[in-house]
């Protein structure tokens, strides 16, 4: 007689479980991969894992002459299209020694907060949505949709606008334009007063935010977190003011950083908000500005085969998600040699190593949310 003795659930207690959120999840914003280790329901440690989107846009920046980028640029964030586009044009004008006319440095001012507008409003509206909040969701895109209508207008797009040229912008803007973009703009900022009374003002989405999440200065710096997410955690840094370009030299007096302490998920969220109404005093002062200024040029006349001088420079911008960046690199011909696109989700995802280890499987969600990405943006 042969005797056996079975164990149930051996060695269970000493054994981590290892849990994939996506890649193919709600509340991962597309195709992003976190693998956590749990110890019960604490997060132990987290690992994204990104790639999963990547088309390979910066081989494909050599393969297209300096027209053609720009279509490549406004694809990997694309709620950010036209403030994408505008790093591209604006590395290849300083290799030119190109002067922009006024009237397009205005406008695309304009254009880049209204763009910058839009982005925030996605976000202010799907992160309460992902603590269950649905009602904020339906009054973003009433908003977005005034906007969208005007940016459409202009460019001809919805989301990728392709509206930016070498030497300034594709045409001039429609007549009596302004005055629609004056109206679309009072017509949303009479009504966003519903965040601060409908999403800042629960109190149940306060619980889920308030100290978590909390992501320090230094990690900040360690791992080249910039934009809103920066901003929340104390880093005052901000490129429109900091190393003005197009007309924010000028707009010093409207600019206005929005900064929190906390670093927690409810002061990024109040960064964004604070950002948001911001950038539609930005507008007013944009078309204040634009109605101001003479009848001219929007661009200027290019040659029919446009090529850089041989060097190299690097470009960026104050993206609405972060630091935007392109470093191109010229040897003379109508193609880019090499040019290296520095995005601002690719950074902000790695901090959720630092952020998620010792915080609540409950509490994920709420902490990825609040790092505003996007995953073409990761994986470009």
């Amino acid at each position: 007689m042969t005797e056996t003795t079975v164990g149930i659930g051996g060695a269970a207690e000493s054994t981590d479980m290892v849990l994939n959120i996506g890649p193919q999840h709600p509340s991962t914003h597309g195709v992003l991969r976190l693998r956590l280790v749990l110890d019960g329901e604490v997060i132990r440690s987290a690992e994204p894992v990104v790639g999963y989107m990547h088309r390979g846009a910066e081989k494909l920046f050599e393969a297209r002459d300096y027209r053609q980028i720009v279509m490549l640029a406004n694809r990997h964030d694309w709620l950010s299209a036209f403030s994408s586009e505008l790093g591209v044009v604006m590395a290849v004008e300083r290799m030119l020694g190109m002067e922009v006319p006024e009237r397009a440095v205005w406008a695309r001012t304009l254009l880049a907060e209204l763009n910058r507008v839009l982005n925030h409003l996605m976000f202010l509206g799907s992160y309460p949505l992902e603590l269950g909040g649905i009602t904020p969701v339906f009054h973003a895109f009433r908003e977005r949709e005034e906007l969208q209508a005007v940016m459409e207008e202009a460019s001809g797009g919805r989301m990728h606008y392709m509206f930016n040229r070498v030497g300034g912008l594709k045409e001039d803007l429609p007549a009596g334009w302004t005055g629609r973009v004056r109206q679309a703009v009072a017509d949303v900022r009479s009504r966003m007063d519903v965040y601060d009374r409908l999403v800042l003002g629960n109190e149940i989405f306060r619980g889920r935010t308030r100290g978590i999440g909390v992501l320090s200065r230094e990690a900040v710096h360690a791992y080249g977190v910039s934009g809103p997410i920066a901003r929340a955690s104390g880093v005052d840094f901000d490129l429109r003011r900091d190393e003005p370009y197009l007309a924010y030299g000028e707009l010093a007096d409207v600019l206005r950083v929005a900064v929190r302490e906390e670093g927690d998920c409810l002061a990024r969220f109040e960064c964004l908000l604070d950002q948001t109404h911001n950038s539609l005093g930005l507008v007013d002062a944009c078309l204040d500005r634009m109605e101001a200024l003479p009848p001219g040029p929007v661009n200027q006349r290019l040659p029919k085969v446009l090529k850089a001088p041989e060097g190299h420079t690097y470009a960026w911008t104050e993206n609405p998600l972060g630091v935007n960046g392109y470093y191109l690199v010229s040897k003379g011909e109508k193609t880019p040699y090499r040019m290296k696109l520095r995005s601002a989700s690719f950074n902000n995802i790695q901090a959720l190593a630092e952020l998620l280890p010792g915080t609540l499987v409950a509490d994920m969600v709420a902490i990825l949310g609040s790092l505003f990405f996007v995953v073409g943006d990761i994986d470009k």
